[in-house]
């Protein structure tokens, strides 16, 4: 048994890894660590984000001038989510595998499918910092027309996200109206028939479209409903203020984190980042980003309803760390065989734990990650 467990372990682990990586949508879009050197659960990965430069005018001198400082910020991201799947195996099955190259058992597959599911779901659950919004909260995108995707295309580059390594990923009913326009699928109009043929949106727009049936909906507070609200006369909020006083004239509306809000006087959205309720004197509501622009005494307040968050990024809009679970006091029970693999392509790791219990034999994956979105300027949602 310790000799066949050898030879087919790394079989299981590979295989499990490639039905990871085909399943694993949002790991494969955005910004994954591509370390393979093992943490624990907790451990945190810094992440650097560029700070800005300015440009100067040279003149020419003898001694060179000093160079500016620049202090590029870091995001922490901790490895904070450790997900395991288990699954059986019965001889037969693992005689498969040793012998078919492209074998894998269905329950092994239900394993890894619900481990793709955590991480894909991690991701998405981080869209409540994201303050670009485009389309109309409750409504479908693309039901007629493009316009979706350039209205997306627009605010990412207004937000100056670079133009490469655009990613839109959509529910199945957008990608159902955007399969339907003739924009995107005819083949005279786009010079090719594959999207007809594979089903696949592919790239438009300078965005590559992919559909996930992990996209969340964000249910946003009451305040949402109608109703008016208005900043406060005692707090006129400036330019590069992170709270802005709300009040309103009826009833205790509640505004939650990820409602996305707009003021009178000028068409930058931002996004609330702590629940609060509002009453008649006014509350003070933290936003981001910092305002662009003064709010002027009893602007109006707009609060964007329910909706579907369907988004379109840059690939450096999220970060994701993966990393192999290190072996710990694990390696030292005794009867287990454990046995870990980075998949060099997507940055993926997993882990493969075989545990010897009373008459039976457990299979278990393991999978440890964190995940944060850590520019926002670099995303929009897609309301649907």
């Amino acid at each position: 048994m310790a000799n066949s467990l050898s030879a087919v372990m790394p079989k299981i682990l590979a295989r499990g890894l490639l039905a990871l990586r085909e399943q694993a949508v949002m790991p494969r879009l955005v910004n994954a660590d591509y370390s393979n050197d093992a943490a624990r659960k907790g451990d945190t990965i810094d992440v650097p984000l560029p700070s800005a430069v300015t440009v100067s005018d040279v003149t020419p001198s003898n001694t060179a001038p000093a160079p500016a400082d620049t202090t590029p910020a870091v995001a922490q991201i901790s490895l904070n989510q450790w997900k395991k799947a288990g699954f059986h195996l019965t001889d037969r099955e693992m005689l498969e595998i040793d012998a078919e190259e492209s074998f894998v058992p269905m329950q092994m597959a239900e394993a890894v499918r619900a481990l793709a599911n955590a991480v894909n779901a991690s991701v998405h659950a981080e869209y409540a910092g994201i303050y670009g919004i485009v389309g109309t909260p409750g409504t479908t995108p693309f039901g007629g027309d493009v316009g979706s995707a350039t209205a997306a295309r627009k605010l990412l580059n207004k937000q100056l996200a670079p133009r490469s390594d655009r990613r839109g990923v959509l529910d199945f009913d957008a990608e159902a109206n955007a399969l339907a326009l003739p924009q995107f699928s005819d083949a005279e109009k786009i010079g090719s028939s594959s999207v007809k043929i594979d089903g696949e949106i592919g790239r438009k727009f300078g965005i590559d479209w992919v559909a996930d049936d992990g996209v969340v909906t964000h249910v946003a507070g009451t305040a949402s409903d109608a109703g008016s609200f208005t900043v406060t006369t005692s707090a006129i909020a400036a330019a590069g203020a992170n709270t802005v006083s709300i009040k309103t004239n009826t009833g205790s509306p509640t505004l939650v984190a990820g409602d996305v809000v707009s003021f009178a006087g000028h068409d930058q959205t931002y996004v609330v980042t702590a629940g609060a309720t509002l009453t008649g004197g006014g509350v003070a509501v933290a936003i981001a980003p910092a305002l662009r622009a003064g709010v002027a005494n009893a602007a109006a307040v707009t609060v964007r309803a329910s909706h579907v968050v369907n988004l379109a990024f840059h690939r450096d809009a999220f970060a994701l760390a993966m990393r192999p679970l290190s072996a710990g006091m694990a390696d030292l029970a005794l009867g287990n065989r454990i046995l870990a693999m980075t998949d060099a392509q997507t940055g993926l790791s997993l882990r493969l734990e075989v545990s010897r219990q009373y008459k039976q034999t457990v299979w278990e994956f393991d999978v440890l990650w964190g995940v944060k979105l850590v520019r926002p300027e670099l995303a929009v949602r897609i309301a649907g």
